[in-house]
């Protein structure tokens, strides 16, 4: 108890401003009072696209108005809506150099209804030949603006049909690349899609408040409320209510927006961002990131998963892709004098750096980063109906928040701006 005491009297010395001290601001009733909304069984486990979700967004947009945010530019509130579409297909027919094509190597990424295209279409070809990096090329060229036909070669058989799953749902769009599994020369192709879609609307929910003497640079707070909804249960629960993930860390930005708000001194711009669609492949981040300048955005802190206890105990937590950028000695740095620690992720085999909201911003160069104390090897309700508030640590997950502040403060401050993402450290 003497050592926590000592360190909450550093945090107040450090952090107080106009009066409004970070310990009574972040409290462990107030973090417990969100905590509590976000995964009660009313929210229906929170999955994307349904009205546990939709309730969830209200909810977090109800606290941003109440602490006063802004809505982003061009926004007249709290909502970022965007649109996924869902495609089945009914029918697809291919012939290429005259011969037909079995229709399971064939697999168009397009939200058109019907797309008939030959090689008089104006489709751009690309390859995808042996050896190549199957998924980093097929990233690639699905973010290219062009319409394309890309063959891949037969020996990426097994990965081919993978692109099925991410063909589940896709971004509005009026660019269609289809792929073809197989080495053709392809002087003439003729070949038709057929499918039904369904659109569904998604929201992030974002509020801003603008900085100081620095407004133009940003720095992003982060986490996702989505979840995995309700399942088959076992008779007596089936709801997903994603206490720790990751209804901890959109408590944490409720709570980083009500401190920096009453602060009233943050030189930079901070967005607090809640994405959507997390747990269905990243989509309400990759959205989000799409309607920034990467450019000005100078760091971001994404919470994932911080309601329970790191490897190494109370008062720690690890930063994903730690060794990528200066981000994490820059918060180690602002941490000293207190009994709290950051650890570079020692789950690195897992590649988490790539598997939550930071990677589109990192991607783009960002020091974007995730805040976590999940023991991804051991963790015993990750993704189960367990995860429940009975199994969070409340009164250490709101020291987290609190030591998150004082980590970020040169930053928030603009005395310090952590490195880049090297386009090299991205393949490591």
């Amino acid at each position: 108890m003497k050592s926590l005491s000592l360190s909450l009297l550093f945090i107040a010395g450090v952090v107080n401003s106009n009066a409004q001290s970070i310990t009574k601001l972040i409290t462990t009733a107030e973090v417990k009072r969100i905590e509590s909304v976000l995964s009660a069984d009313s929210m229906q486990g929170r999955k994307a696209f349904t009205a546990g979700a939709d309730k969830a967004a209200a909810f977090i947009s109800k606290e941003f108005k109440k602490i006063g945010l802004a809505p982003l530019k061009n926004h007249s509130d709290f909502s970022q809506v965007f649109t996924m579409v869902n495609p089945k297909l009914i029918s697809i027919s291919a012939s290429i150099d005259g011969s037909n094509i079995d229709a399971k190597n064939i697999i168009p990424f397009t939200t058109t209804g019907q797309l008939h295209l030959t090689e008089k279409s104006g489709f751009a070809k690309a390859y995808i030949k042996p050896g190549a990096q199957f998924r980093k090329d097929v990233g690639e060229y699905l973010k290219l603006k062009d319409n394309l036909v890309v063959f891949v070669d037969s020996s990426f058989a097994q990965n081919f049909r993978r692109l099925n799953l991410m063909r589940q749902h896709l971004f509005k769009s009026e660019k269609s690349v289809v792929f073809v599994l197989g080495t053709f020369a392809a002087d003439t192709f003729d070949i038709k899609v057929k499918q039904e879609l369904i659109e569904q609307q998604g929201s992030n929910v974002v509020g801003v408040l603008p900085g100081k003497s620095k407004k133009e640079e940003i720095v992003v707070f982060s986490a996702h409320y989505d979840h995995l909804g309700i399942g088959k249960g076992d008779g007596v629960d089936s709801i997903y209510n994603g206490a720790n993930d990751d209804a901890s860390g959109v408590t944490a930005i409720i709570e980083m927006a009500k401190f920096y708000k009453a602060a009233k001194n943050n030189q930079r711009t901070l967005v607090f961002a809640a994405f959507t669609a997390e747990e269905m492949g990243g989509f309400g981040s990759q959205y989000f990131s799409k309607q920034l300048d990467a450019d000005k955005v100078v760091a971001m802190f994404n919470m994932e998963m911080i309601g329970t206890e790191s490897k190494w105990g109370k008062n720690s937590a690890y930063i994903t892709g730690f060794e990528k950028t200066d981000f994490g000695k820059i918060l180690q740095k602002n941490l000293k004098g207190t009994n709290f620690s950051f650890h570079a992720d020692p789950y690195t085999d897992q590649n988490l750096f790539y598997r939550s909201d930071n990677a589109t911003l990192a991607r783009l160069g960002v020091p974007a980063h995730t805040i976590s104390t999940s023991k991804m090897d051991t963790e015993p309700n990750y993704h189960k109906l367990t995860d429940d508030i009975s199994t969070l640590d409340i009164r250490n997950m709101t020291e987290i928040i609190k030591s998150i502040i004082i980590s970020a403060k040169s930053i928030v401050d603009g005395k310090d701006t952590p490195s880049r993402v090297k386009p090299d450290e991205l393949t490591r």
